[in-house]
C-alpha cells in the first residue's frame, strides 16, 4: 500500500502532470482506481483513460470510449475545455510532445489548475518531458514488488494452478522456493507472474532445475537494449589448467559473494582485473568464475556499447550495469575491457564519460555483482582503472610453466576422448615452453587433423611435429610480453 500512499501524495500536492515510466500499464491504472475509490467519501474525482486507438474512456465508471476525442491535440482541447476536477490518464502519448500544440495546449492545463484540479498523468514506457513543462511537473517510481509481494504472486500463481489440476498440489522444494523468490527480484508483478507460472505450469513443482530457465528469462526481459549476453557456458577449474592461486582466493569470497555471512553491502566483493598473455586462460577464468560462485554469468561487450548519437553509449552502458544489478548475485565479465576505455581517435570524450560513469558504479554499487574484467594491452589501461582500491585484486596470468602445461595437454586430450597415458606427456610439457594454453589446444587439434589424413591413431609424434610448426607469441611478440612482466611484477598477485 506505500506505493498507493506515495503516489496520493503526489497528486493532493497539487501536482498538475504527473510523468511514471512503467511498462505495467494496467497495475497502475488499477493504483489508480484504488486511489479515486478511497477519496470517494471527501474528494470524489472522476478518472479518465485516453488511448489513441480508443479515445477517451472514464474508468470509474462503465461508460463507452469517446472515439470523437482520439486525436491527441483534440483531446487535449476537451480537457481544457472541461470545468470540473478529473484525473486524466494518457497512455502512450509520448510521441505526441514534439508537437508545439499539444505541448501548449498542455501548459495551459497545468497554469489553469488553481482554478480547475484537471491532473494529466502520462503513463509510457519512457516519457522525455519538454523543458517548459517541468516545473509544473513529477515524476513517480513505480516500486517493484518486494520479497512479501514476491511470494504472495508465487502463491497466487500456484493456487491457479492447483484450481486448474484439481487432482493435484504443487511441489515446493522449501530452498528452491526461498531462492526463485530471490531471483524473481527487481522484475515487475506481471512479469514475476509470468516467470512463477514458467516455473510451476511446467511440471507442477518449484525445484532447483526451474532456477536456470528462470535467471534466463529474467534476463531476456531486461536485456532488451542487447547490449550484455548470457553465458550459457560456464565451467569449472578442473577445467582450466593452472590458476591455483586465484581458485584459492575466489574460494575465500564465495560464501560472502552469495551473502551466506550477512556482510554489510560496502564489504562484499567488488571484482577483480585480470591481466596477462593473450591465451593463457584469462576468458576461461572468468567462466570459472561464475561456476565456482553457481551464479549467472553476464557478458559486456565494450564494443557494441558505442553509438554515434551523442549520450546514447554512457546510455547503454547505465542500462547495461542497471541489469546486472537487477540479476544479482551474477558475474560480471568485461573481457578486453581496455578497448572500451582506452580512447578511440575522436572518441576520446566519450571514452571519458564511459570509465567515468563505469568506475563511479563500481565505487557505489551495493549489489552481489562480481566484476571480473580482463585486459591484454596494459600499456593503454587508464590510471584511474587499475589504482589501488578500484578492484579486489589485479591478477597476472602469466604463460603457464611446466607442469601446468602438462596438466593443459592432459585436459585438452581428454575432452577430446584421447587416454593421456598413451602419449609422452612429460616430453611434450617440455616441448611446449612459452606456449600459451591456446597454442597447446591448436596443436593438438592441428595433429588430430594430421592423425586424420593419416588414417591413424593420434600419438606424440604429431603433437610434437605440430608444437615444433608452431611459432607461439611469447617468440613472435617478446618484446612486449617481456614489458607486460616487468609492468606486473610489483603491481599484481600472480594466479598460480
Amino acid at each position: 500500500m506505500d506505493r498507493q500512499r506515495d503516489l496520493d501524495l503526489i497528486l493532493r500536492s497539487r501536482t498538475p502532470l504527473v510523468v511514471i515510466e512503467t511498462r505495467d500499464e494496467s497495475r497502475m491504472l488499477d493504483l489508480l482506481k484504488s486511489i479515486t475509490v478511497a477519496r470517494a467519501s471527501t474528494s470524489y474525482v472522476p478518472l479518465f483513460r485516453w488511448t489513441v486507438t480508443d479515445g477517451l474512456q472514464r474508468l470509474d465508471i462503465s461508460l463507452e470510449p469517446q472515439l470523437h476525442n482520439a486525436a491527441p491535440t483534440e483531446v487535449l482541447r476537451h480537457i481544457r475545455a472541461v470545468n470540473k476536477p478529473g484525473m486524466y490518464v494518457l497512455l502512450d502519448f509520448h510521441p505526441y510532445l514534439d508537437d508545439p500544440v499539444n505541448v501548449r495546449l498542455l501548459k495551459d492545463i497545468c497554469i489553469q489548475f488553481e482554478n480547475v484540479a484537471r491532473h494529466i498523468v502520462l503513463i509510457s514506457h519512457s516519457v522525455s518531458l519538454p523543458s517548459e513543462l517541468d516545473a509544473f511537473s513529477a515524476r513517480f517510481d513505480l516500486a517493484l514488488p518486494s520479497e512479501k509481494e514476491r511470494e504472495e504472486i508465487v502463491a497466487r500463481v500456484a493456487s491457479d494452478w492447483a484450481r486448474d489440476n484439481p487432482q493435484s498440489k504443487v511441489k515446493l522444494d522449501p530452498k528452491a522456493h526461498r531462492l526463485l523468490l530471490q531471483n524473481l527480484a527487481g522484475l515487475p508483478d506481471r512479469e514475476t507472474a509470468q516467470l512463477a507460472r514458467n516455473a510451476i505450469y511446467d511440471d507442477g513443482a518449484i525445484t532447483h532445475s526451474d532456477l536456470p530457465q528462470v535467471m534466463q528469462a529474467k534476463y531476456e526481459l531486461l536485456n532488451r537494449g542487447g547490449v550484455l549476453q548470457f553465458e550459457y557456458d560456464t565451467r569449472k577449474f578442473s577445467d582450466i589448467g593452472g590458476l591455483a592461486g586465484l581458485k584459492s582466493w575466489l574460494s575465500q569470497r564465495k560464501n560472502a559473494m552469495l551473502d551466506t555471512q550477512g556482510l554489510p553491502s560496502k564489504d562484499m566483493p567488488k571484482g577483480i582485473l585480470l591481466i596477462g598473455v593473450q591465451g593463457c586462460g584469462k576468458s576461461l577464468a572468468a567462466k570459472a568464475t561464475a561456476g565456482l560462485f553457481g551464479v549467472p554469468l553476464l557478458r559486456l561487450d565494450f564494443g557494441s556499447l558505442y553509438d554515434k548519437y551523442h549520450g546514447e553509449t554512457e546510455r547503454k552502458l547505465r542500462e547495461s550495469l542497471k541489469t546486472s544489478d537487477v540479476m544479482a548475485p551474477c558475474v560480471l565479465w568485461i573481457d578486453e575491457i581496455e578497448k572500451g576505455l582506452a580512447g578511440r581517435d575522436s572518441e576520446t570524450g566519450t571514452s571519458q564519460r564511459v570509465l567515468g560513469t563505469f568506475l563511479t558504479w563500481l565505487a557505489e554499487k551495493k549489489s552481489r555483482v562480481f566484476v571480473v574484467a580482463t585486459a591484454n594491452e596494459i600499456g593503454v589501461l587508464p590510471p584511474e582503472l587499475v589504482r589501488k582500491g578500484r578492484f579486489d585484486e589485479i591478477f597476472f596470468v602469466d604463460l603457464p610453466r611446466g607442469a601446468i602445461r602438462k596438466s593443459i595437454l592432459e585436459i585438452h586430450l581428454k575432452s577430446r576422448n584421447q587416454d593421456p597415458a598413451r602419449f609422452e606427456l612429460d616430453q611434450l610439457a617440455r616441448a611446449t615452453r612459452g606456449f600459451s594454453g591456446a597454442e597447446i589446444e591448436q596443436a593438438i587439434v592441428s595433429a588430430l587433423y594430421a592423425a586424420q589424413a593419416q588414417r591413424s591413431a593420434l600419438n606424440s609424434q604429431l603433437i610434437l611435429d605440430e608444437i615444433r610448426r608452431t611459432r607461439p607469441l611469447s617468440v613472435v611478440m617478446a618484446e612486449r610480453i617481456d614489458e607486460i612482466r616487468r609492468w606486473a611484477k610489483d603491481r599484481t598477485v600472480a594466479c598460480d
